[in-house]
């Protein structure tokens, strides 16, 4: 019997535009849902921490790829019935699909004998905090004059000026296929391929600030902004607290003094606590991610009604998404109750 093997060299990549159909077929084979490509020169003038360049100086192009989150995976925390579900298919997604997908796109560009970076969505070493701004005395380049390990790439920067959609005012990344219901991963190469337009396509986000209105903790501003320039574009999007963002998507508040109540995890040195009104979850769950009881309330959930309302997104479906009463957390119960909203 024979034996198999991989096939190196099997494709011609001396031509950027058909390197670039052939490598666009491969990522959507290994389970990437749309993918775009973006010449490194669009990253010119970005902070040498989230530069592609310091982890490949000689990547010529950024493949981008975009991941869904299935509609009906947010389902379960519109029910407000099964909150560990939409934490298990962010955290099987960061950690085990979009992994699996950039590695097996990364080792079929290899086997044409040109290097590739496989980058997800899950950098944990990052130098940078949840501002975005660099850790105190967390490290040091490894020469002179480069970044700080580890460099953190902006995903939804790069899917940008991949042209796979834009960032909206939540600070989100919105695909025209799925809105705000998108994880991303992204391969740097040598390998020169024919780029696509930054995304040019129609307007989704409208500044309706359904986000902002829908946000639990109050997270999303609604007047203060980010701005970033690229590649001769402006971006802007929301000023986002991250801290207060973490609080609410795991459904609790802090409190000055612990309470008496099960759900409560006290810290007796400062007096504080972490109060939910639902079960006493633990600080993680399935694939390392959170518990999420907001479930993208504002930036995913109101974003995503939205969008279809307007019938922009291409991803449609039979029935509308919001099908009963919205519930809201009732603090002072120690439980979810239905309030009737929309």
């Amino acid at each position: 019997m024979a034996i198999f093997t991989r096939d190196f060299n099997a494709f011609d990549f001396s031509d950027p535009v058909r390197a670039a159909e052939a490598i666009k077929q491969q990522a959507i084979a290994f389970g990437a849902d749309s993918v775009g490509i973006g010449s490194i020169d669009r990253w010119e003038g970005v902070d040498l921490q989230t530069d592609p360049r310091q982890i490949m100086p000689e990547c010529k192009s950024v493949i981008g790829m975009v991941f869904r989150l299935e509609r009906g995976s947010i389902r379960a925390i519109e029910e407000g019935t099964f909150f560990n579900h939409y934490s298990t298919v962010w955290g099987a997604l960061n950690r085990l699909y979009i992994p699996l997908t950039v590695n097996n796109l990364a080792r079929f560009i290899e086997d044409q004998g040109y290097e590739a970076v496989p980058y997800g969505s899950q950098n944990d070493w990052s130098a940078l905090d949840e501002s975005g701004k660099l850790k105190p005395d967390y490290s040091r380049p490894a020469r002179k004059g480069q970044a700080m390990p580890d460099v953190e790439v902006d995903l939804r920067i790069a899917a940008y000026l991949c042209g796979l959609g834009e960032i909206g005012y939540s600070g989100r990344f919105l695909s025209p296929l799925f809105g705000p219901r998108v994880m991303i991963g992204i391969m740097l190469t040598e390998l020169e391929l024919a780029a696509d337009p930054v995304y040019d396509g129609p307007k989704l986000c409208n500044r309706c600030m359904a986000c902002v209105r829908a946000c639990p903790g109050g997270c999303i501003s609604a007047g203060k902004t980010v701005k970033v320039r690229v590649a001769g574009h402006e971006l802007e999007w929301a000023a986002v607290d991250r801290k207060k963002c973490m609080d609410a998507t795991r459904g609790i508040v802090r409190t000055e003094t612990p309470q008496d109540d099960p759900y409560v995890h006290g810290e007796p040195k400062t007096g504080r606590g972490d109060w939910s009104p639902f079960c006493n979850k633990p600080d993680y769950v399935a694939y390392d991610a959170v518990p999420a009881i907001c479930g993208g309330r504002g930036c995913v959930r109101a974003c995503m009604i939205s969008l279809e309302s307007r019938g922009v997104l291409e991803n449609k479906f039979k029935q509308e998404f919001r099908r009963r009463p919205e519930w809201t957390v009732d603090w002072s119960q120690g439980q979810g109750s239905s309030h009737g909203k929309r």
